[in-house]
Parts: C-alpha cells; structure tokens; sequence
C-alpha cells in the first residue's frame, strides 16, 4: 500500500496520541515521575542511559513495561479481530466470539499445569528454561485449533453462514468453558495452579516484564508482516470466493495465512495479559466508522487504534476507580458486551434475514 499525504498525517496523530496516552498510564499512581526521569528510565532499561535512583528505576521500568504491553495487546487483539472479520466476511465475527481467545486461555492453561501450576507471572519470567515458551505455544496451538474448527463447521460450499458462525463460535466458548471447570475442579487441591487458571480468564496487565513485551511484539510484528499478502485478497473476497477466485485469488492460500496470523497475534496476547475479549469486535468497527473500510486500509489502522483503545480504557479505568480497577478481561467485557448488544440491534433487519 502506498502511503499518501493522509495517511502520514495519521500515522503521525497516532503516534502521538499512544505517547500522550504512555505518558499518562505511566503516571498513575502513587508517585509521579517526570517525563525525563521516564526517558532516562527507558533508556537505562536498554543500556542506553544512567539508571535513576533504585527505587525510581523500579518504579519506572515497572510503569513502563506495563504501558509497552498494554499497547502490543491492544494492537494484536484489534490485528486479529480485522483478520478474522476478512477471512469470515462478517463484520460480527471477533476471536473472543468465536472462541479464538477462548481456545488461546486453555492452551495456557494447559500449559500452566504441565509445568507443575506456577503462576502464569512466574513462568514467564523464567526465561532460562523451556518454561518461557511453553505457554505462547500452547496458546497459539489452542487459538489454532479453535478458528480451525470454527472456520471447518461454519463454512458450506464456500459460504459462511452467519448464524452458523455465531452459534459454533458460542459452542466452542462453553466447550471451553466447561473444561476450564473441570480443570479447575480437579485442581483445587492445589490452591496457586487454582488461582493462577482463574486469574488467566481475567486478564491482566499488572507486573509485566520484558519478556512479556517481547513476545506479544514479536507475534505482533510476524502478522503484520502477513497484511500485504492478504489486504488486497480480502477486499476481493467481500463478493463471495467465487468471483474472488475469478479475478485470481488463492482463496485457499489467503485463508491459511489470515488464520494463522489472527491465531498468532490472538494467542500472543492471552499468553502474556490472559483472556481479553471484545477488543477484535470494538476496534475494526471505530476504524470503519473512521473511513477505513478497505481492508488495505482497516488491517493498518487497527494495530495503533487497537493499541490506543486499550491502553485508554485501562488508563480511564485507573483514573475513576483507583485501587479498585478492574481487570482488563472484566473492563472489555463490561464494554464489549453492550457493543455487541448494540450491533445487533442496529443491524436487526439484516439479522432477521439470516
């Protein structure tokens, strides 16, 4: 896609409202720190700055690393949203209604028990050991699985059915679900492995590190490397894979790759902040509202307005509520419901003719 005057000039706005934004996460909470300290923060975090006083640097890095994770949450949640919105042509499709985040938190889960029931926070920090990528794996296997067989049922003789969509996508989340229980129930004994599966399905931003930051951003930057392989495709396929394969494209191929990299950027995400929903289903529709409904335009334009919405909603959040925050899962949901809800409504002539 070429970039023209408009686009920049986004680009630019963007990036200075996630720095605002950035700036003023940072800032919540006890103590203030001042822009520079931030900057020298960072840079000592990279090597790049004297570190400040140890308590500040603590502080700082703790803020920062939060603000980082939040935005490459929020952006590959919003990426895989749009991908899948495209490889479904249905604006109503997101990976927390399908069950991609869904499948993505019980491959975390397994993971989590396999390692002998560590709090998620623990494993990722140990970076030493196989333990540090078990639980991205077993996520995006999980996310994988799930959109697969989401995308197997709800498809007939080239068609996805809307209603057929929504309602394997419903399954699946209480297939999920009910394992999520049974895992839960067997594990009870053993009140952190207990505890550690019940926060997963509530997302969390709290006490991120640079391996979190790490994992979500690379996951976040392999999908959106996939965007000029399948933007254009995915606007060709808005009339039907028919009259796409007509006018040349692989539609096989395009759903392969627009698969695999809303289940990467998905499961990437609940691997290091938990089950986050709704996310995928808010942002592609604000960025339409916005004038980009070319999917040559909407897959890049979710990634920084994904980034800003959470990191927005968790900082008014912080703001309003204080020491009473919810957690992220909890907020977006409280949020992602009534959205939902609303488009329903909105679109109920065309529901009713599915």
């Amino acid at each position: 896609m070429k970039l023209d005057a408009k686009d920049l000039r986004a680009a630019a706005l963007y990036a200075l409202a996630l720095a605002g934004l950035a700036l003023a996460s940072t800032n919540v909470g006890s103590s203030a720190l001042k822009a520079s300290e931030l900057l020298q923060g960072l840079g000592a975090m990279f090597g790049l700055a004297e570190p400040l006083e140890r308590n500040v640097q603590a502080i700082a890095e703790l803020r920062l690393w939060r603000a980082i994770c939040t935005i490459g949450v929020g952006a590959a949640l919003a990426l895989s949203g749009g991908l899948i919105q495209g490889m479904f042509r249905n604006a109503l499709a997101s990976p927390s209604l399908i069950g991609v985040t869904g499948g993505a938190s019980l491959g975390a889960a397994f993971a989590i028990l396999i390692v002998g029931g560590y709090a998620p926070r623990l494993v990722l920090e140990n970076a030493a050991g196989f333990d540090a990528v078990l639980i991205p794996l077993f996520s995006f296997l999980g996310a994988l699985g799930t959109t697969a067989l989401v995308a197997m049922i709800a498809s007939a003789r080239g068609r996805t059915s809307v209603t057929t969509l929504l309602l394997v996508g419903i399954a699946v989340n209480m297939c999920v679900a009910g394992v999520f229980a049974a895992i839960q129930f067997l594990s009870l004994e053993d009140w952190e492995v207990s505890k550690a599966i019940l926060a997963w399905t509530f997302g969390t931003l709290d006490d991120r590190k640079g391996l979190h930051c790490v994992t979500v951003l690379t996951a976040l930057a392999l999908s959106v490397a996939a965007i000029p392989f399948v933007a254009r495709e995915l606007d060709l396929l808005k009339a039907g894979e028919a009259d796409a394969q007509a006018l040349g494209v692989d539609v096989a191929r395009t759903k392969r790759i627009a698969l695999v990299a809303a289940a990467l950027s998905a499961s990437a995400a609940v691997a290091v902040a938990g089950q986050i929903g709704f996310v995928g289903l808010v942002v592609p529709h604000l960025v339409r509202l916005c004038g980009a409904g070319s999917y040559r335009k909407l897959l890049w334009h979710v990634v920084p307005a994904g980034a800003l919405f959470l990191l927005g909603a968790d900082l008014l959040q912080r703001l309003l509520l204080g020491e009473g925050a919810l957690q992220p899962g909890v907020m977006m949901s409280l949020v992602g419901g009534p959205f939902f809800l609303f488009l329903l409504v909105r679109n109920r002539r065309e529901v009713s003719t599915w």
